[in-house]
């Protein structure tokens, strides 16, 4: 009999299937068993049998049931979902701790030894491993050994399809300690070896085009859920894109990104590329051949600061009359968390094009150049923004004469310090309360910065602003208090989802000014 995939009952499984509606995409997954493999719901194979489906929460629990990815609708590309319950979103948590190779389990050895073990990750998200455990088998139907081996598969075999990266270092970008260890995951999972997945997919005529295409550099697609109001985010990171670190051109968002490899703290600093297909419900993501030892990092960065997570229908649907026309409308995070405080710093109490103008001369005075070793698509970016060290060992004036005012230069000097010495974290797996403590004992970070900063570097989908003059306004109520506590009675039903009501408030703001 199907088993229930989460909140589904098998028959409306299947009547997604069959509809092969988007909006089901990744919520859930279909095992057939007269072929042993496993699909997404939009999977435009024959339909299957009721009597021979069963539905899974996630990638890795049809696998542990023993069924085999499929190869034309390619469950790595499946959207993930926000979740707002808060079990649902520890186990999340967890999850992107995985998938941002932040936590290596289950990959080191045959046993599952890694650089980060499971109690790690659970100190990490504030809960026992053993509590970890259970709502993670709860939430996405396997254990965190099981899940963080599905990811280091499926991602190896997106490298082996999408990519000409030799096998060994697929293995090593993937996340596996040894070519040994992923050969015997494939086998015992797959039931061949990797290299027979080249020949099949050359076979078939589908692998040419994008190795070919990736000769250079790395093209992928992360799907989303539509509707996306790609120009909408695009003007938003536009507004507010620093000069020789990112810009927005021909509907295209393109940066130089310092990426930290968890492992042994390398950066690596170089380019990368965001486009819209819309045709595809995708976006289309372009990286630097730099970034082959982080590729599982960077996507994860890249699905954050776009919000392809996002599930538009359900977030309008708390917010009403307020999303009519916008459903599409996305939180855009952040690629670096130091990067966007300091922004926050520098717009504090002046207009974005101010702010722009003073992180352009911050960047501008402490950055340092980066030599690419494969030439970029466009020649306008080259440094990335300063590190947390460099501007920890800055004295005041050397800010001052940037025309930013004493009280913000000694502010930033603190924030960078307290990054520094380990503590304010702002990664998205920070923990929101602490985090936001730790920002408002830096003197000149009050509730208002620090809501904002949570909004975009944790990704917070509830942030609210306490006196946000521009969310008032769209209100159309008074910058009193008594507005204020009227604009938080308003916003109430919006719960969880007030930063994505505030991104609307403030776009028709905008829109009006």
């Amino acid at each position: 009999m199907p088993a229930p995939a989460g909140r589904f009952t098998p028959a409306a499984c299947y009547q997604a299937m069959k509809a092969h509606d988007i909006r089901f995409d990744g919520r859930f997954f279909v095992g057939v068993s007269s072929t042993r493999i496993y699909c997404r719901p939009i999977c435009r194979v024959k339909l299957p049998r009721f009597e021979n489906c069963s539905f899974y929460v996630s990638a890795a629990a049809a696998e542990a049931a023993g069924y085999r990815p499929c190869l034309k609708c390619r469950p790595e590309l499946a959207p993930g979902f926000a979740a707002s319950e808060a079990s649902a979103k520890l186990a999340q948590t967890a999850a992107r701790f995985i998938e941002d190779a932040i936590a290596g389990i289950g990959g080191g050895t045959a046993k599952g030894d890694a650089d980060h073990p499971l109690h790690v990750i659970a100190a990490r998200v504030g809960v026992t491993d053993r509590h970890l455990r259970r709502i993670f088998q709860a939430e996405f139907g396997v254990s965190p050994v099981q899940y963080a081996q599905t990811h280091r598969l499926l991602l190896a075999k997106r490298l082996l399809t999408d990519t000409a990266l030799p096998v060994a270092e697929v293995a090593f970008a993937s996340g596996f300690s040894s070519v040994r260890r992923m050969n015997a995951l494939f086998s015992e999972r797959y039931g061949f070896a990797p290299t027979r997945l080249r020949h099949i997919l050359a076979e078939a005529g589908g692998a040419s085009a994008a190795v070919a295409e990736n000769a250079r550099c790395f093209t992928f697609s992360l799907a989303y859920r539509a509707p996306l109001d790609w120009p909408a985010l695009l003007a938003f990171l536009e507004q507010r894109a620093i000069a020789g670190v990112e810009a927005v051109s021909d509907g295209r968002y393109r940066r130089i990104l310092r990426h930290v490899r968890s492992r042994d703290g390398q950066a690596i600093c170089s380019w990368l590329q965001v486009a819209d297909q819309a045709h595809r419900n995708a976006l289309q993501v372009t990286l630097s051949p730099a970034f082959a030892p982080v590729i599982a990092g960077v996507l994860s960065q890249v699905r954050r600061v776009f919000d392809v997570h996002a599930d538009p229908w359900e977030i309008g649907a708390a917010l009403g009359r307020l999303a009519q026309g916008s459903r599409g409308l996305r939180l855009p995070g952040a690629f670096d968390g130091f990067e966007l405080a300091v922004r926050a710093v520098l717009g504090q109490q002046i207009t974005v094009a101010a702010a722009r103008t003073l992180a352009t001369r911050f960047v501008a005075a402490f950055a340092e150049p980066i030599e690419f070793e494969v030439t970029p698509p466009f020649t306008d970016l080259s440094v990335a923004f300063p590190t947390a060290s460099r501007v920890a060992a800055l004295m005041p004036a050397e800010l001052i004469r940037l025309g930013i005012v004493a009280a913000r230069a000694q502010a930033l000097i603190a924030l960078a310090q307290k990054m520094v010495a380990g503590e304010l974290d702002l990664s998205p797996a920070a923990n929101l309360e602490s985090s936001c403590a730790a920002l408002q004992s830096i003197k000149g970070i009050g509730p208002w910065t620090a809501h904002y900063i949570a909004m975009r570097a944790l990704s917070w989908p509830d942030a609210w602003p306490p006196h946000d003059v521009g969310l008032l306004k769209a209100l159309g109520l008074p910058n009193t208090a008594r507005g204020w506590r009227a604009a938080e009675a308003i916003a109430e039903p919006w719960r969880p989802w007030r930063s994505y009501a505030l991104m609307h408030l403030w776009n028709a703001q905008e829109k009006t000014a």
